[in-house]
């Protein structure tokens, strides 16, 4: 049996390009897509905002901000509303859009293996490339994309 400090439940989401692996724990919701109300002056990878649940959250197309692929909601896309861990209270929430339901997997180290990145320079916004059992994935670096979020969001504002 494996040591279960070193098992970890997971979702794989697929975006555009690629999927990203992300802790189940960082998941509030998912949702249909919904069209985003656009935010002037704000870079593509910014789709707009969404109202969920009193709040008004950015959307974010996670493949433009790293710069794997152009990425378009619409019929058959989801939403998933993602737990800021950069500790912004203003705005504890963002979204990510996202092509169908993520899947949750379990996550251990016998099944998780890093991706050989032959010296190549990992895209904007993904901490490394990894294999989960036969799956190829991203792990996103949420600090990055948050920061990121924070200075467009305080210069349109």
């Amino acid at each position: 049996m494996a040591d279960i400090s070193h098992i970890i439940r997971g979702v794989l989401i697929q975006v555009a390009g690629t999927r990203l692996l992300l802790p189940n724990a960082a998941i509030a919701e998912v949702l249909s897509y919904p069209t985003p109300e656009p935010v002037p002056g704000a870079p593509d990878w910014l789709l707009g905002r969404i109202r969920w649940r009193g709040w008004r959250l950015p959307l974010v197309a996670f493949s433009r901000f790293a710069g794997i692929s152009e990425e378009q909601g619409g019929l058959g896309s989801k939403v998933i509303v993602l737990k800021a861990m950069g500790g912004d209270t203003k705005r504890p929430y963002f979204a990510v859009l996202t092509q169908g339901f993520p899947r949750l997997v379990t996550v251990t180290d016998a099944a998780l293996s890093r991706l050989d990145e032959s010296g190549d320079e990992l895209p904007d916004g993904v901490l490394s490339r990894v294999r989960l059992n036969d799956d190829e994935a991203v792990v996103p670096d949420l600090d990055d994309l948050e920061l990121a979020l924070r200075e467009v969001l305080a210069e349109v504002a």
